[in-house]
């Protein structure tokens, strides 16, 4: 069955791209979810307005993201936590700490999800090295630096 992506699908498309799937695939998830309709010729011609949308959108977001990942080229954020003896952490630092760190130093907001490296928590001092998905193709790297404040 062809359909029309009304968002964006992971594995499957994004949206405006014109797709064929099973049909029960269609008919109990996609269309229900609001997240596909069934492609008829009117629908073809709204896909590529979707798709000429999206592209615009995706030109202006990839701009962004190069302009911000300049922002953090070569750059360091340093977080602090309460530590102990030998540079154990009390707890951990993870992404959600990296960002708030962003957040106060550079004065950018970026969602935690985006923060990569950090899929377990540091427990140690020191610098370390994440990466933040600001754009599909568009990844800058950015030393955490962990001090630590006496408990």
């Amino acid at each position: 069955m062809k359909i029309v992506l009304r968002d964006d699908v992971e594995k499957l498309g994004r949206k405006g791209d014109i797709v064929e799937v099973a049909p029960g695939y269609a008919r109990n998830y996609l269309v229900p979810k609001g997240l596909a309709i069934a492609a008829t010729r009117g629908i073809v011609a709204q896909a590529e307005a979707m798709r000429r949308n999206r592209e615009s959108k995706d030109r202006k977001d990839r701009e962004a993201a190069l302009a911000l990942a300049g922002l953090f080229q070569g750059k360091a954020v340093t977080v602090t936590a309460r530590s102990g003896e030998g540079g154990k952490l009390f707890g951990s630092v993870g992404a959600s700490d990296v960002a708030a760190a962003i957040q106060e130093q550079f004065g950018v907001e970026i969602d935690r999800r985006k923060i990569g490296g950090a899929d377990e928590a540091w427990k140690t001092l020191g610098s370390h090295e994440v990466s933040i998905r600001l754009h599909p193709d568009i990844v800058p790297t950015l030393t955490v630096n962990i001090v630590g404040r006496d408990a």
